[in-house]
């Protein structure tokens, strides 16, 4: 009898602490099961819609916003104030969930969380500025707690706060597949990193960056168009002398810092970079490496974004890529270079979700990330 007590005793403690772990819900076999959100396109989001399903369209947005206009039906819970908590307005863990924002960033963000917290379908797709649908303009029926949190953190939302916290607007990043990107600023200057993998190439480069010498990150005959005055820079000009040097060319500043620390790459002929933009928002890009000493210097500079590389064959694996993520403490950490170079297989969505730190985004080959200044 004893025994039989203390088995119920331990599996109900075994039931509470996994009501607790983020992401993870146990189902009616004893298994745990850790939810992801997927994304959708706007039309793909339409149908869905259309169907009278019990789902529920959710504006992350904040109040002003909504109010300015929204997805009819849309229900306003702003991205800030989910935390922790399942929100009040969601209470069936089981419920198909339409999330958007203006841009695509925090609807992103606060897809995530809701599928850390156990909602196991969770759809996002993107911003209102891409709807092509009604829009109906009001106020939402807020409880107090949420507006007095609102009045407390919100600040007069514009075009340009949403785009970077100030008159200059955002920096897009187009993801481009492996370690390579397309960047534009908010002048319109074109950059290029690592190019190799994906399409996107056929915009005029301003400037060219590769962090080492191997050839999945050295493609530059994929661009098929430079501006007289573009530049390039090499990781020969970023340790130019022996030491790690830094550009600044006013619409971005570049600063090469260390990379490599491993067999395959040589801190002397690799760096990775931080680029800051002319909003003061920051992006830090690993490079090939494994962890570098300069990585706890890092997390003086609070940075905004950072994207760690994870293949785990020639570089640092996930579970060290984690560590160095926490150690850099960006506010948003995204993988990269996930696997082996191959153009045809450029990006592993296991391991993308296996990079479990704060501040995750997922970005998959050919989506967009604006870069938007911390609100905080």
């Amino acid at each position: 009898m004893k025994k039989w007590w203390l088995t119920f005793a331990v599996m109900l403690l075994l039931l509470f602490t996994a009501c607790g772990e983020k992401g993870q819900v146990m189902d009616g076999d004893g298994m745990f099961q850790t939810f992801m959100y997927t994304q959708i396109s706007q039309d793909e989001a339409k149908e869905m819609m259309a169907k009278d399903d019990g789902h529920v369209i959710v504006d992350v947005r904040r109040e002003d916003e909504y109010a300015e206009g929204h997805i009819p039906g849309a229900i306003l819970i702003p991205n800030e104030s989910i935390d922790v908590k399942p929100p009040v307005e969601l209470p069936d863990f089981d419920q198909i969930i339409l999330v958007y924002c203006r841009s695509g960033r925090r609807s992103k963000e606060a897809a995530q969380k809701l599928a850390d917290m156990g909602y196991s379908q969770v759809y996002e797709f993107g911003g209102i500025i891409d709807w092509t649908g009604d829009i109906e303009k009001g106020d939402s029926e807020q409880s107090t707690d949420d507006k007095t949190m609102q009045d407390q953190e919100a600040l007069p939302v514009t075009e340009e706060a949403e785009n970077g916290g100030d008159e200059m607007g955002a920096a897009k990043l187009l993801y481009q597949g492996h370690a390579s990107m397309r960047i534009t600023t908010s002048e319109g200057k074109v950059i290029y990193v690592d190019p190799f993998a994906g399409e996107g190439y056929d915009v005029p480069a301003d400037l060219i960056l590769m962090t080492h010498g191997h050839f999945d990150h050295t493609q530059t005959d994929t661009i098929t168009a430079k501006n007289a005055d573009c530049e390039t820079i090499t990781w020969v000009e970023a340790l130019s002398g022996g030491q790690h040097q830094s550009f600044d060319l006013g619409y971005v500043k570049v600063e090469a810092v260390e990379a490599g620390y491993n067999k395959n790459h040589d801190v002397k002929e690799c760096v990775g970079y931080i680029l800051t933009f002319s909003n003061g928002v920051t992006l830090y890009l690993s490079g090939d490496t494994s962890t570098t000493p300069q990585m706890k210097e890092l997390a003086d500079r609070k940075l905004d974004y950072a994207f760690f590389c994870c293949d785990g064959v020639y570089n640092m694996d996930v579970s060290e890529a984690i560590e160095c993520a926490k150690t850099v403490g960006a506010k948003h950490n995204i993988p990269y270079h996930m696997i082996p170079a191959d153009k045809t297989n450029c990006f592993d969505q296991s391991v993308a979700e296996s990079f479990e730190v704060p501040g995750r985004i997922i970005v998959k080959p050919g989506e967009e990330l604006v870069l938007e200044a911390s609100k905080d």
